[in-house]
């Protein structure tokens, strides 16, 4: 359930691939575009579990985990022994723990499988999958999680999925700041944004995040979102309260986390995280 950029393209293919799959959002435009697509939109996390053997979570924050949860129409109202809850966000640890205690003295098995990839390349399964938890539940599910991405990888014991997550994600975020500076630098400089992206992409300054954002940093135009920056700016305090809790000094991630808070203080929270080009091309971003 979570029918957002990451989970519809989930569901998509998860539909692609023969399964029947049972769906539900708060946003109704969500749910009619899922129904379109072959999905069967239910009216509660409740009727998601009653109805499925695999629930998988894709949600946008630890207070909507808590909703889907244990509000009105949640989980807790309708799991039971042999379901399987696969949560694939990316929250903080504790929510992820919450989750599991919440859940599994009910019978369910609980995982932690977050994303590591964007909505575009959901879309094309092009997704990596951090699998954490028991081993049988996790081979039990392969199967559906392959359908929807191009690698499961086992991490470890509960938990070490999100501990996974948040050094890619650490990564990424100084990846896609290092491809804004880049190309700003281009600009000033006189070089063509664009040709800049192809030829730095075909070298050993290339990343995943300049192939993939550099495009839309080159041409100005950062919708639609594949990752927008007000929900990564989630992300940021996720990592930075990670760092924090095993007292890791960070100073690339800080720097980088500034340039994307700079954008969204500029406007730019709705828009694609790429946006952060703006903060250097304006000059204006507070390290």
């Amino acid at each position: 359930m979570g029918l957002g950029v990451m989970g519809g393209a989930i569901a998509r293919n998860l539909l692609a691939s023969g399964s029947t799959v049972v769906g539900h959002d708060i946003d109704v435009g969500r749910l009619k575009a899922f129904a379109a697509a072959g999905g069967r939109p239910v009216g509660s996390a409740r009727d998601v579990v009653e109805q499925s053997d695999v629930v998988l979570l894709v949600l946008p924050s630890g207070a909507a985990l808590d909703a889907a949860t244990v509000g009105p129409g949640g989980l807790v109202e309708g799991a039971r022994s042999g379901v399987t809850i696969i949560e694939m966000s990316t929250l903080a640890l504790e929510d992820k723990l919450r989750l599991r205690d919440r859940l599994e003295p009910l019978g369910a098995a609980v995982l932690d499988c977050p994303i590591s990839g964007t909505g575009v390349q959901a879309e094309k399964g092009d997704i990596v999958i951090y699998a954490s938890g028991d081993e049988a539940a996790i081979e039990a599910c392969r199967g559906i999680l392959a359908a929807t991405s191009r690698d499961v990888i086992r991490v470890g014991p509960y938990g070490a999925g999100s501990r996974m997550k948040y050094l890619a994600n650490l990564l990424v975020a100084i990846h896609v700041a290092a491809a804004a500076e880049a190309l700003a630098l281009a600009r000033r400089a006189g070089v063509d944004p664009e040709f800049a992206v192809g030829v730095l992409s075909s070298g050993a300054g290339t990343s995943r995040m300049l192939e993939l954002r550099g495009p839309m940093m080159a041409t100005r135009r950062y919708a639609p979102a594949a990752m927008a920056l007000r929900l990564f700016e989630k992300d940021l305090d996720v990592i930075g309260a990670f760092g924090d809790s095993v007292s890791a000094s960070l100073p690339l991630f800080a720097t980088a986390a500034g340039l994307f808070r700079a954008a969204i203080a500029r406007g730019f929270g709705d828009l694609d995280t790429s946006s952060v080009h703006e903060a250097l091309v304006a000059g204006e971003a507070d390290l």
